[in-house]
């Protein structure tokens, strides 16, 4: 069969599109030959689903023929239950970062702004130049922690979200109760304020802002939250987010619709039935979260907080060299262009394996 002629497209596309940052997603394992490769550049859960996640998703994989429920009536009333908010304050989306995207969508117009600090979460600026929306930077302080006096005098009359990330990811650490209600204090109330609370069930520091408690205080807050790390369920998408109900109804109605895949659905309510297998699971990555930074403490390394599933090195322009030594260890990290290099906590052979790179690289 002969190959059509082949002429250069004219189909427009949008411009936003050139300016777009490129998201990339963690490299996948790889070593050189007889060692065992382990990935540490998602922060994904070491463990495997347990049993009762897996029989939950091989029963719901019968009816593959049918759509799932497009409102996801079921996982939104057993949210509604255990964070205990009415159900029709809950949206649930493909992943915390997609529901993200509804939230920008069914707020921000072309030019609106968008406030967040950077570094952080690199999907910020897509969903907002997505949106049409103009994203507002805000740097970190020197402990790479957000600077929220300094976020609220970026607020505009243009402004109409801001995003607060705790723990901040790439980075670590949280933001504090006082600092969040300071802030709160600070901006309109017409401005939605998005807590992006990915990793926190793993969030130990005793002066961390809780999102649901901020959330009961706060008409114009919202809260996401995801299934992808602690409850281990990457692979099948899923996430949510609180607000209350007439937010809530238009980042539902942003939604794609029938989202949320059937076993995505029950995979996430078997998954909250079984919380306490699951918080022993996440206890044990804390142990090994806290085993692996006193390590690099006492080999001399100067780090941020962390109070999440990974540790971030503020190694520089370093970052490139660092990232190699842990390639040729069999180990795969998220390096961060010249800012650092991000090291999710994973196996107890893989965190070893990091701690003897860091040593052998020396600490900075």
């Amino acid at each position: 069969m002969s190959e059509p002629a082949v002429t250069p497209s004219t189909v427009h596309l949008r411009a936003a599109l050139d300016r777009l940052p490129d998201y990339k997603p963690g490299r996948p394992a790889a070593a050189p030959p007889g060692m065992t490769a382990y990935k540490l550049s998602s922060n994904e859960n070491p463990y495997g689903p347990l049993p009762s996640v897996l029989k939950a998703v091989e029963e719901a994989a019968a009816t593959l023929n049918r759509y799932p429920d497009m409102a996801v009536v079921a996982l939104r009333q057993r949210l509604a239950q255990a964070l205990d908010v009415p159900a029709d304050c809950i949206a649930t989306g493909t992943g915390s970062v997609a529901v993200l995207g509804h939230v920008i969508q069914a707020t921000c117009d072309a030019g609106d702004e968008v406030v967040f600090a950077w570094r952080s979460f690199e999907a910020y600026p897509i969903v907002t130049q997505l949106a049409g929306a103009a994203p507002v930077t805000v740097g970190l302080d020197a402990d790479a922690r957000h600077r929220l006096d300094a976020m609220a005098a970026a607020v505009t009359d243009r402004t109409r979200v801001v995003l607060v990330c705790s723990p901040n990811n790439p980075t670590g650490p949280v933001v504090h109760a006082d600092e969040l209600e300071r802030f709160l204090a600070a901006v309109p109330r017409e401005v939605v304020v998005v807590v992006d609370e990915a990793y926190t069930e793993f969030v130990r520091d005793p002066d961390a802002a809780h999102g649901m408690q901020v959330w009961r205080r706060h008409p114009n807050v919202v809260v996401l939250r995801t299934f992808s790390k602690a409850y281990g369920l990457a692979g099948l998408r899923v996430g949510f987010a609180v607000a209350h109900p007439p937010l809530a109804a238009a980042i539902r109605k942003t939604a794609t619709p029938f989202g949320v895949n059937s076993l995505a659905q029950a995979a996430a309510i078997a998954s909250l039935d079984a919380v306490d297998e699951l918080t022993e699971r996440v206890e044990s990555i804390v142990a090994e979260r806290d085993r692996v930074v006193q390590g690099l403490a006492d080999q001399g390394w100067r780090l941020p907080r962390t109070d999440a599933n990974f540790v971030w090195l503020p190694l520089g322009p370093d970052g490139a060299a660092f990232s190699r030594a842990c390639e040729a260890a069999g180990l795969m990290v998220r390096q961060y262009g010249d800012d650092g290099v991000r090291v999710t906590i994973g196996e107890l052979e893989a965190n070893s394996r990091f701690l003897e790179v860091a040593e052998a690289f020396g600490a900075r």
